[in-house]
């Protein structure tokens, strides 16, 4: 019970201090020696209390609170560290991979700025950024007015009689003008631009026709408004190969919770070129112990729904 308090505590402590901190205290050699503890414990009670053993729903969660554990140190610094020792493998626990578009690499940078070369490239196809529809025209005025408005494209509004109209004539998700035809063009290759068409036409005045960009690349102003777009981001996602022996051995599409699993590692959507949107940031994890983790689990869940309802239901049918 003691152990089980203290461990209680240590979470929230972990929960407070940031997950680098935290990594480093649940990682350091005084909580090594509890979790190993902690195994030889719970390892001891399914040897002293022989009742454990007989009563499936104690077993499974007891069996399974120690498979978690030791897939928590096998993931750990120290568990990569045994790996290697012991069975040759070499792999890092994690990483960053900055990739550019049309280009591939297997470079790692570290948490200690060095880096490691994965048996394999990951190739970046395309990179693209979806955003929420409709987005916002946001409008000031020099007299303190303030409007938000749908920007949908081919609606008027008329926010206020003294303002005037503004029609959104077109919705740009990469703006680019066609040097050619001298016109503003929805650029079809990839890259993310987002822009608005905007007509205005003031009381009795000539309509006036501006461009309204993004709000985090350019905001448009007149002698007597101001302007400003958002589109807001509802996902990036990476395109991704992996090349293997020079051939292409995966691919798959990933974003924020959909990672890629190849080799050995999760490559996780971690950031991207917020200028340009021309190279994305992986995050690279280590999948080491997580089979173990994920079956501990399994067993806990088992063990506490037998214990609490399954029994419960059989007791009544007999």
């Amino acid at each position: 019970m003691a152990f089980i308090m203290l461990l209680f505590f240590l979470s929230i402590y972990g929960a407070f201090i940031g997950p680098e901190k935290a990594k480093e205290f649940f990682n350091s050699v005084p909580l090594s020696i509890y979790w190993i503890a902690f195994i030889i414990l719970l390892s001891l009670g399914l040897v002293l209390f022989r009742r454990l053993i007989h009563v499936p729903a104690l077993l499974f969660m007891h069996f399974g609170c120690i498979i978690i554990l030791l897939g928590g140190i096998w993931s750990s610094e120290a568990g990569h560290k045994l790996q290697k020792k012991i069975f040759g493998i070499e792999k890092i626990t994690s990483g960053l991979m900055q990739i550019h578009e049309g280009y591939a690499d297997n470079m790692v940078i570290l948490e200690d700025d060095n880096y490691y070369e994965l048996p394999f490239a990951l190739g970046l196809k395309d990179f693209r950024i979806e955003y929420y529809k409709p987005g916002f025209l946001y409008i000031h005025t020099r007299q303190g007015d303030y409007w938000k408005i749908p920007a949908e494209e081919g609606r008027k509004y008329t926010p206020d009689p003294s303002f005037g109209t503004i029609e959104i004539i077109k919705v740009f998700t990469n703006f680019r003008i066609d040097l050619e035809k001298r016109i503003a063009i929805n650029d079809p290759s990839p890259g993310s631009n987002p822009a608005l068409e905007v007509k205005v036409t003031p009381p009795g005045s000539q309509p006036l026709t501006r461009y309204v960009f993004d709000s985090s690349r350019e905001r448009m102003y007149s002698d007597d408004f101001a302007m400003a777009y958002e589109s807001d981001i509802s996902d990036f996602i990476s395109e991704l190969q992996v090349i293997r022996d020079n051939r292409v051995a995966a691919e798959k599409d990933i974003q924020v919770n959909h990672p890629l699993h190849y080799g050995g590692y999760h490559f996780y959507q971690q950031s991207y070129d917020d200028k340009e949107g021309k190279y994305t940031i992986l995050k690279v994890v280590s999948d080491s112990g997580l089979t173990f983790v994920y079956a501990g689990y399994a067993l806990l869940c088992a063990g506490i729904f037998w214990h609490f309802w399954f029994s419960k239901m059989f007791n009544k049918g007999t």
